[in-house]
């Protein structure tokens, strides 16, 4: 298989897992990702939309449905009085923590057949075409998570 075939295929395996435990915990892919974008703090919506690839209104309408469910909320920015933030209750902070652990553990299974070598060069490989095409950081390191406690740094 080619490099293309192989980015491809691992993109829709990937979009496969999360679209997955986001169902195990009643959410939408989309509202699963903004939660797990938000576990590391309150963001404006413009760098949200940026971060998610997402136009203002198809934004606006994720925040909407999940401000409705509780999960989000949207906030004045305290550097600009116009603006406005969204960040995470006190409710999807919870259900956050529980989806990034779920989904954490379906991605690590899928390079179970690989060796620890394999995966650490797999790893290194992924990293440097993320970082070379300047992916936003939209899931954060499991270290980070678990070592302050259960949300990210």
């Amino acid at each position: 298989m080619g490099v293309v075939a192989a980015l491809v295929r691992a993109a829709f395996l990937v979009d496969g897992v999360y679209a997955e435990a986001s169902r195990a915990y009643g959410l939408t892919p989309q509202q699963g990702q903004l939660l797990c974008v938000l576990m590391s703090r309150p963001y404006g919506m413009s760098e949200l939309g940026e971060t998610l690839g997402l136009a203002k209104s198809g934004l606006t309408g994720l925040v909407d449905r999940t401000v409705r469910r509780g999960l989000v909320r949207r906030e004045a920015d305290p550097r600009d009085g116009r603006a406005v933030r969204v960040g995470l209750t006190d409710q999807g902070a919870a259900l956050a923590g529980k989806f990034y652990a779920e989904t954490c553990r379906r991605m690590e299974a899928l390079p179970s057949g690989l060796s620890g070598t394999e995966r650490d060069r797999l790893a290194r490989l992924l990293s440097r075409v993320v970082v070379d095409n300047e992916v936003p950081e939209v899931f954060v390191e499991t270290a980070t998570v678990s070592a302050s406690g259960g949300s990210p740094s």
